[in-house]
Formats: C-alpha cells, structure tokens, sequence
C-alpha cells in the first residue's frame, strides 16, 4: 500500500500530488472597497505622524543632552588667565622635550607628524575621498547625456598671460618644493607647500588651456600618485610607532637637529602629504572646470 493510498484511507478522501495548486490571489487597493481603502490610509498616516513625533522627540533629547554636556564642560574649565599646573603638561612637553625627540626644529611640524602623525593621515584621506567623490558624482551625472558645458572665456591665448606665467611658475614651484622640504626646519610643511604646488599648476593650466594641462595630471596619475603617497605614509608611521612602542632599535634616526637631513621621516612625510594636496586642488579645479581629468 503507498504512502498516497494510506494517506487517503486516513483523511477519508482521495489526495491528488498531481493537481495544480492555485496562485495565491492578493487584493489590491484597486479591489478594496471605499472603506477599506480610506482605513488603510488612516493606519498609514497615523503611523507617519506617530513615526513623526518619535523623530522629533528623539532630536530634541539629543540635542539637550549634548547641549549639557557642552556646556557643562565649558563651566568646568579654568577661568582664562589662571595658571594650571595641568593644563600645561603637553605644552611643556613639546616645547621642553620636541626637538629632542623628534629631531625637528619646527615644532608644529614635529608635533603634527610625530606626536599626532595619524591625525594627519586621516587628514590626508579626508582630500583624497573628497576628489574620489567629486569623480563619481561628476561622472554619474553626465552617464546617460553629455552634460551641458558653459561657454567661458578662454584666456590661454593671451600672450601676455603666458609669457608672465612662463616666469612666474618656475618661481612658485621652486618656492613650493623649498616650503616641502624645509617643513621641518621653518614654517611650512605638507599642507602649506601642496598649496603652493598646486596653484602653481592651476596657473599653468589657466595659461597653456586644457590640452597642455590635461597631460600634466591625468586620472592615472593622479590614483598613482595619491596611492604611493599614502601608503608610504601608512607604512613608514607604522614602522616608527612599532619600534617607538616596543623599545625597539630604529634604523631611522633623528640626525643633526638643523641639517636638511635630520628629524627622521618628517620631511618625506612632508613631501608625501605635499603630493596629495597638490594632486587634490589641482584635480577639483580640473573636475569643475572640465568636469573630467
């Protein structure tokens, strides 16, 4: 006897595997009557404004919290002008010890790319993630159709322009890459002299037109660069902190306070932070202008 035999016997009546089942039938709000249609509206909208009113109640709760705590903060610090022993611990650290430590005789330079050299790192990501979105958003918006392109003026045929930026850029590169390298041992640094590198290139490109400029960074240059960049930062404060942290012997020494070649790695992170900001105004400026590298 199978099993469809004693299964029937059971039940009481024949079971056929074999019959199509039908399709689950939905009712749709075409089918509902006029009542059920106006309750289902009534449970929508008084769960939004439900959902509303906890949304409102939930900000205003965070935005006291964090008012208090704000301002309960403030009320605790020391009243300006009053001596604290402790508040001036760090500061005294790296005017006292800085140069000791970290072979800079700048001391913002030591403290921004060895005391806090991860803080600038992020800093560095943060430039370059912005032309990574500033690239997506660009390209997502002129997929489907050429996007509309203003009609400006084109001020590189001047000769005037190009012969005073055949003089002048030499200058503001040359002062750019000496704001890189003497980061660590005058004012300047990464941040400063990317500027300047990068303005010297806008100049160039504002006098030579798109074609001249468009070789001089292109979207593979760019990832190229800005990827070497960080990561040689990545690895080389990785390195130093390892051995820093262990009591380890570190092949890279401090050198000569004074010396170009002194403060361990502070001027190649310099350059190297340097790149990046140059690389990321000049590829805004080429990415709003042109819309593309």
């Amino acid at each position: 006897m199978s099993i469809r035999d004693k299964l029937s016997a059971l039940l009481g009546f024949d079971i056929d595997f074999d019959a199509p089942v039908p399709p689950r039938k939905t009712e749709t709000a075409a089918e509902q009557t006029p009542d059920e249609w106006r309750f289902s509206r009534r449970i929508m909208r008084a769960g939004g404004r439900r959902l509303g009113a906890i949304y409102k109640i939930l900000g205003v709760i965070c935005s006291v919290v964090l008012m208090s705590t704000l301002l309960l903060t403030v009320a605790g610090m020391p009243r300006y002008g009053v001596d604290q022993e402790y508040m001036d611990t760090v500061t005294y650290e790296y005017i006292s010890h800085g140069m000791e430590y970290t072979g800079a005789v700048n001391i913002v330079s030591g403290i921004i790319l060895e005391y806090r050299a991860f803080d600038t790192l992020g800093e560095s990501f943060v430039l370059f993630c912005a032309v990574s979105c500033v690239l997506a958003l660009l390209r997502a918006d002129g997929a489907d159709s050429e996007p509309e392109r203003v009609e400006y003026r084109d001020i590189s045929c001047d000769p005037i322009l190009r012969r005073t930026m055949r003089a002048v850029v030499p200058i503001v590169l040359l002062y750019g890459a000496y704001v890189l390298l003497f980061g660590h041992l005058s004012p300047g640094g990464g941040f400063s002299g990317g500027a300047v590198i990068g303005a010297a290139l806008i100049m160039i490109a504002s006098a030579y037109g798109e074609d001249v400029s468009g070789r001089i960074l292109t979207e593979r240059v760019f990832k190229t660069v800005t990827t070497c960049a960080l990561s040689f930062y990545c690895l080389g404060k990785s390195y130093t902190f390892y051995t820093g942290a262990n009591g380890l012997h570190s092949v890279i020494g401090n050198g000569t306070p004074g010396n170009i070649l002194s403060a361990g790695l502070i001027m190649p992170l310099n350059v190297a932070v340097g790149m990046v900001v140059a690389c990321t105004i000049y590829g805004m400026y080429r990415m709003i202008g042109q819309r593309r590298f």
